[in-house]
């Protein structure tokens, strides 16, 4: 059974919600892997809408929307590249105490935004 393109974004907004309810009680880095998990869904949702198939069960943000074949914005593509790399950081974290410190509040405010931003571009084009 396939999601359809809209409940990729409707799970992708719930991430959203989450996220920001990491970040209002100072969970930084749970607030980021939940941006990455929102980010996600949103391509997948978009993967759906275009191949009218299951996207892959990967996570790599950056391998998506190369199979989309899809141009970003240059400071969004950046942005993918970068929360990319947090989702491995916030995924298996090493070090709590390192994590931490990476991952503040501005850093999560910023990952927050960003996140938001491309979910409207995605959406935009469903």
């Amino acid at each position: 059974m396939s999601i359809t393109p809209s409940e990729w974004l409707k799970q992708a907004d719930y991430d959203v919600e989450t996220a920001e309810f990491m970040f209002s009680g100072g969970r930084y880095f749970y607030a980021v892997f939940m941006c990455h998990q929102a980010v996600e869904k949103a391509i997948k949702g978009l993967y759906q809408d275009k191949f009218n198939e299951s996207p892959p069960r990967v996570h790599n943000l950056v391998y998506l929307l190369s199979r989309l074949e899809i141009k970003l914005p240059d400071k969004m593509g950046r942005f993918i590249v970068r929360l990319n790399e947090a989702n491995i950081a916030t995924r298996y974290p090493e070090d709590l105490e390192r994590l931490q410190s990476n991952y503040t509040k501005e850093v999560a405010r910023e990952v927050l935004s960003g996140s938001k931003e491309v979910i409207q571009w995605i959406k935009k084009r469903l």
